[in-house]
Formats: structure tokens, C-alpha cells, sequence
């Protein structure tokens, strides 16, 4: 075979050789494209962890109106745990929006957390447990007081927190005294009375002889109350007219804490604590 013949077939040989290779790299690019490398285990949790809208700052933040609702919510829903008497025992008596009447009852031995007094005029010195309300209330009651005394008005606190031994004393001695019919319509059995919960405050004037009557509201400070109390987040927890629906006669003294937002709902709707939460009673 002549020199020219052999490198003639070393060529062709190694041109073969160089077009094998080429495809064997071609083949593996393409299996490398179609299957990636698993991602990392920290890429995964990335993944997998929810994104909260309240990390992020877009709508649906827990806000505090959306506190509100859940708590609306919770009122509304009536207790599956019932008393002897079968009244629904309150599952969140805790709340400033707690509805207690005479269907809705504060579970048994129950006492408010943070009582304090607040530093407001007393028509009485003592030392007394019904100079006491929940903390946020009392800091509430404090700016009503100021304000009024801005406008001019002489407002005196009367009665605050009392207990379920106190109610019970009370009750008992009214039904003694004019009989349990007419015991009903002002004063609350032992459990259903808003003063527990540690947001009610009874309050009245010097004018009025410190005495709690329906009269208090043809007083300027009566007056003044009925207009503004909603400013500080309280209402008038048994309106005139309303004996229906609360199961109380008319109380123009009886202020109860619910925060501004849902007390400035409640005064411009001109409603009770059980129209607002649909809450109402199943008889007077």
C-alpha cells in the first residue's frame, strides 16, 4: 500500500474518531437541560413557607377593625355551655365588647382582670370595690370626666365593679322589697349584672343629690352625657324607650364601656348593645 493510500485512511479514521465525540457531548447538554439539578433544601422552605399579607404590608393586614369583626363575631355566636337557669354562659367575658344581660350570663366565680380606680370625683370617700372598673375603661371614664368638667359640667361617679356577692345582696333585698316582677325591671340577677364585667359606671350630680333617677337626663349633665359619651367610648347601655329589647327601664345613668368605634356606631344608629350584635333577648 502506497504512502498516499495510508494517510488517505488516517484522515477518514480520525474524522470519524472527532464526530463521535461530538455527539456524545451534544447528547449530554441536552440530558443536562431537561433534568436540572434539585433545588436546595433552603430554596424549598422559601417556597413552602406562606406568604402572610401581614409581612408583606398589602391589604388584609390584621388590623384593629378586623379585631373588631372577630370579636363581633364571637358575641354573636351564643355559648354552647348553659347555667341552671339555662342562660348562655359568656365565652369572652374578657372582651370590652362582652354582651351581658338577662339570656347571657358570666361563667361562675368570674372577676374582671386590671381593676383599678380611675381619678375621678366620688360622691363617697371610702375606699370602696365599686370605685373600681377595668383598666382601659377607667382611662376612658377619666377623659369623659375631664371633658365634661372643660364643659362646664359637675359629673360624680356613683357605682362601678361589683361582684356576684355584692349583685346577689342586692337582688335578694330589692326582691324583698317590691317584689321579684319589679325587681326585674331595674336590677340584674347575680351573674347577668354589666357591673362585673368592670366597664359599667353608674354616674349622677350633686344636683341630683347624688341619687340615680331618670330625671338625671333633663340635667345639663344628663344632657351633655347623652350627647357625648360616645366620644369616649361609652353609651347608654338602657336608652328610654328600649325596655323591650334590653329588658330595663330607662337608665340615663348607666354609662358601659365598648370602645369609640362601636359606641359611635351605637349612638348614631340609635340602637341597643343587642340590636348592634343581634343578641336579643328570647323573653323580657
Amino acid at each position: 500500500m502506497s504512502m498516499k493510500q495510508l494517510l488517505f485512511i488516517s484522515i477518514s479514521l480520525l474524522s470519524i474518531l472527532l464526530s463521535a465525540c461530538s455527539l456524545t457531548e451534544t447528547s449530554s447538554e441536552e440530558k443536562d437541560q431537561a433534568e436540572p439539578a434539585p433545588a436546595s433544601d433552603k430554596e424549598i422552605d422559601s417556597k413552602e413557607k406562606p406568604a402572610f399579607k401581614s409581612e408583606t404590608g398589602e391589604p388584609g393586614t390584621d388590623s384593629s377593625q378586623e379585631k373588631e369583626s372577630g370579636e363581633s363575631s364571637q358575641n354573636q355566636q351564643e355559648s354552647n355551655e348553659t347555667s341552671e337557669e339555662g342562660l348562655a354562659i359568656v365565652e369572652n367575658p374578657e372582651s370590652i365588647k362582652v354582651v351581658v344581660n338577662k339570656n347571657r350570663k358570666l361563667p361562675e366565680g368570674y372577676t374582671p382582670p386590671d381593676l383599678t380606680i380611675p381619678n375621678v370625683p366620688f360622691y363617697f370617700d371610702e375606699e370602696l370595690p365599686k370605685k373600681q372598673m377595668r383598666k382601659e375603661a377607667a382611662d376612658a371614664l377619666e377623659k369623659l370626666f375631664q371633658a365634661a368638667d372643660q364643659a362646664g359640667q359637675d359629673l360624680v361617679a356613683a357605682s362601678g365593679y361589683r361582684s356576684y356577692e355584692r349583685q346577689k345582696n342586692l337582688f335578694e333585698g330589692y326582691i324583698e322589697e317590691y317584689g321579684e316582677e319589679k325587681a326585674k325591671t331595674f336590677s340584674a340577677r347575680p351573674g347577668t349584672s354589666e357591673h362585673q364585667t368592670g366597664l359599667a359606671m353608674d354616674v349622677t350630680s350633686a344636683k341630683m343629690s347624688f341619687k340615680l333617677d331618670e330625671s338625671f337626663r333633663d340635667t345639663k349633665e344628663g344632657e351633655w352625657l347623652a350627647e357625648h359619651a360616645h366620644e369616649y367610648g361609652f353609651i347608654i347601655r338602657y336608652p328610654e324607650g328600649k325596655q323591650e329589647i334590653t329588658g330595663y327601664t330607662y337608665e340615663p345613668w348607666h354609662l358601659r364601656y365598648v370602645g369609640k368605634n362601636v359606641s359611635s356606631e351605637i349612638h348614631k344608629a340609635e340602637e341597643t348593645l343587642e340590636e348592634f350584635f343581634g343578641l336579643y333577648l328570647s323573653e323580657s
